[in-house]
Parts: C-alpha cells; structure tokens; sequence
C-alpha cells in the first residue's frame, strides 16, 4: 500500500453510554449501562464518555449518572470522563469521580440558544467557574464545540467562527476540545480547511474530531482529519446516537467501522475490536434493533459463517 501522512497512534473517546445513549426513546437499565461501560473499558478504550451530570428534565436518560459511574469497575488506563453544564453539574461530577469534565458550546448562535439557552458568549461566562473547579480539583477539562460544519438553523459555518470558539474556550483552560460535526455534513475539504483555521489558536494535537455520519461521510472525514494530524477521535459503539436538537441527524462515526478502517491502514488503537463487535451486539439486543456498524454487522456473520455452518468431512 502506497504510505500516507497519517498519524500511527489514534486515541478514541468511545462517547457511546453518553453521546449515544442520551438519544434514546427508552432509558436503559442501570444493570445494562454499567455492564456496557464494563465492556468498553475492558476493550481497551482510553476514554470512556460515560455520563452526563445534566437535568433529568431535559435528558432523563442522564438521571442515573451517578449511580453508573458508583457501578462501573474502574480500570486505571481507562480515563472515565462525563458532560456537565454548570458548576451544580461539576460538584456532582467531582462527587461521582469522574477523571474528565466536558463543556459544550456552539459555533452557531442559534444552535447555542437552542442546546444551551444561551449564547455562545454566555456559555463561556458560564464555564469559568467549572474551569476553576477542574483546576483545583486536577481533573481534565475538555471543551465540544457543536455545528462546527454546518447548522441545522444556519446552515454552513464560517471556519473562523470556529476558530473563534477553540480560542475562547482555550483561554478558559480546556485540555483538549472536540470539533464536532453535529449534523454529519462535513465533508473530507471542508473538515480540512476548518482544522487549518483552528490549529493557528490551538494546537491540533489537542483537538478530536467528532463526526456523525448522517450523510454517510464520517470515515472519509476521519481520514482527512488524520492527514492534518489530528490523533484523536471520538465514536459511537453500534453507531448509536443523533441529536435531539438537530432533526434527522444520525450517530456518531460506529466505533466498529472505524476501528476496522483503522486496522486496515495498520494504525494502532491499543482497543480489541472483537471485544468492541462483542458490545455491541449486547447493547443492540438490549435495545431489542440491529446496531448500525457495518463493520460489526459483517464481523458477526463471518462468526456465524466460521461456527454455524457445517465443514464438508473428507
């Protein structure tokens, strides 16, 4: 294979229990989230998005937090990280021992007042004493920027409108910040041209791209991404997910279809991506629907193939 300018070590935030399960119609069991975190991590994931310290009003999906994050068995390679909006969110985070927080904000103005209440200005304001906590209490502090490709609302994204959120949220201290692609419809030179705007403010070795493959160009954008140099990147298992404020947007990139992208291209992962099929085949049947990875799908039935049918004897 002709060599590429890509990174030979990916980090992935397997956002799955958060991201993904956050949209779903009917909450899982406690047993059955603290079980699929148990998986992931076991797997060999770094990052585990595996909570989210928000109002049960909103996202009652979320209301267990705590008590997954008291059920899980914690692996001391695995970094368990959950979002939080404000600084009553952080203290329950802090309180639940959560390795990372995660603030959230918009490139767009609507998209901001939408998600969040707020503007994007207001936001920051609003994660200063968040920051502060995070500092003080030596856990890592990770800021999303959503809509960083397009709106639902506005449409295309200036990339220096971008920019201009990595800066902010640089100056409140995030350890790394995610460009998130919302509403999937980023394509390989737009992802490209945004993360050249972004690493004149912030180093890309501290941005994740965050790619929903509503159109189907999820991977393409990772690769593109890695080619800029950008090493981390954030996955569903089973492809679950979407967005409640951005209508018909589908899952994050499924973690088995990157991972097999990734093997293919001898880029290392440090994650077993048979543990990760395994994951998700237990959360699509808890779900009671067929996960949306093509990767794990096709991965199974090779198993069923190798198991299931009857070798001809000589």
């Amino acid at each position: 294979m002709r060599s590429m300018n890509i990174p030979k070590h990916v980090d992935i935030v397997e956002v799955g229990p958060r991201d993904g399960l956050q949209n779903e119609a009917a909450p899982l069991s406690l047993a059955t989230k603290i079980a699929l975190i148990d998986r992931l991590s076991g797997a060999g994931f770094p990052n585990v998005e595996a909570a989210a310290f928000v109002s049960p009003k909103w996202v009652p999906q979320m209301a267990d937090s705590a008590a997954v994050l008291a059920g899980i068995t914690r692996r001391a390679r695995t970094v368990y990280s959950a979002l939080v909006p404000n600084a009553r969110g952080m203290e329950a985070a802090l309180a639940a021992g959560v390795g990372e927080v995660v603030v959230f904000s918009a490139a767009s103005e609507s998209f901001a007042q939408r998600n969040i209440n707020c503007s994007i200005a207001e936001s920051i304001t609003r994660f200063e004493p968040v920051a502060r906590m995070a500092r003080d209490a030596g856990v890592l502090l990770r800021g999303s920027i959503s809509c960083a490709l397009g709106c639902p609302y506005e449409g295309r994204i200036d990339p220096a409108a971008v920019a201009d959120v990595v800066q902010r949220m640089a100056d409140l201290g995030c350890d790394g910040i995610d460009i998130a692609d919302t509403i999937g419809v980023g394509t390989p030179g737009a992802v490209q041209t945004v993360f050249e705007h972004t690493s004149k403010v912030f180093a890309l070795e501290r941005q994740a791209g965050h790619f929903h493959d509503t159109y189907g160009q999820a991977l393409a954008n990772v690769l593109a991404s890695m080619q800029m140099g950008v090493a981390t990147f954030h996955a569903s298992v089973a492809g679950l997910g979407g967005c409640p404020y951005a209508k018909g947007a589908t899952g994050n990139v499924a973690t088995e279809d990157l991972l097999y992208m990734l093997q293919g291209l001898g880029v290392h992962t440090g994650v077993d991506l048979d543990a990760v099929v395994d994951a998700g085949a237990f959360v699509s049947a808890a779900l009671g629907r067929p996960g949306s990875s093509r990767a794990g799908r096709a991965l199974l039935a090779r198993r069923c193939v190798a198991t299931c049918i009857p070798h001809p004897t000589s």
